[in-house]
């Protein structure tokens, strides 16, 4: 029996047909600007958690090591905030936007799910994949879109989904390994990105206008802004979260 038909076999919910991209005008790239959002952390960054992971001793295996710190918070140098959710919530009009044909992925790798927060284009493909040698199981529990749950019982086994409809922030979990958590957002529209290391998202090719810039972040909630750009302009938005 192959890798592929065993996936595919623990299937409960199914795949909606890409919707077809919105009609309307396209972004004009000679009056467009950018939106740049900094995401900060105020105050003392709590000790994180220690995960144990003796319940697979393979996952101990591809970590090296009987524990690993949560990754639900992760604040860096200058308290920069990591894996925040930025996007455009409104603002946009009616412009129509293609949607990509390249799939966005979403993989498991030393039992945990990268990267943990992302985001994709409602329609656009989100390639699930196992880089485990040992078996993981895919739980998507939207509110909105279809839920799914899929295995990936071995190394090398992909599926992959799409969501018809717009949803921030579709949890994913894994049944077999109750640490493993992913968050991923469905847009419909390319202004979004998710927060490096240096706590920075890029917003470019924006169209100019008055938008509504919200940060979401898994455990801090959301952060709200209103941004107004010119024709070619570019601003910083400072977005701070605290405990």
């Amino acid at each position: 029996m192959s890798a592929l038909f065993l996936a595919a076999s623990f299937a409960c919910g199914g795949s909606a047909p890409p919707p077809a991209a919105p009609a309307g005008p396209a972004v004009d790239p000679a009056t467009a600007g950018s939106v740049t959002a900094m995401v900060t952390f105020e105050g003392a960054v709590p000790a994180p958690a220690m995960m144990r992971l003796e319940g697979d001793p393979k996952c101990v295996s591809e970590n090296g090591a009987a524990e690993r710190a949560d990754e639900s918070l992760i604040v860096g140098e200058n308290q920069a905030l990591h894996n925040v959710f930025v996007y455009v919530k409104d603002g946009l009009g009616a412009f129509g936007f293609p949607v990509p044909t390249e799939p966005v992925v979403l993989d498991q790798d030393k039992c945990r799910y990268t990267p943990r927060v992302l985001g994709v284009r409602v329609g656009q493909p989100l390639s699930i994949r196992n880089s485990d040698p040992l078996l993981h199981n895919v739980r998507a529990n939207p509110t909105i879109n279809q839920p799914f749950n899929m295995s990936t019982p071995l190394e090398g086994v992909s599926f992959t989904r799409t969501f018809a409809t717009r949803e921030v922030m579709v949890p994913f979990k894994c049944d077999v390994h109750a640490w493993m958590t992913a968050y991923v957002g469905a847009l419909d529209h390319p202004y979004f990105g998710t927060t490096a290391p240096d706590g920075k998202v890029v917003l470019g090719n924006l169209p100019p206008g008055t938008y509504t810039i919200e940060a979401w972040h898994e455990t801090l909630g959301t952060r709200t802004q209103q941004v107004t750009i010119a024709a070619k302009e570019s601003k910083d938005v400072a977005v701070t979260f605290a405990r």
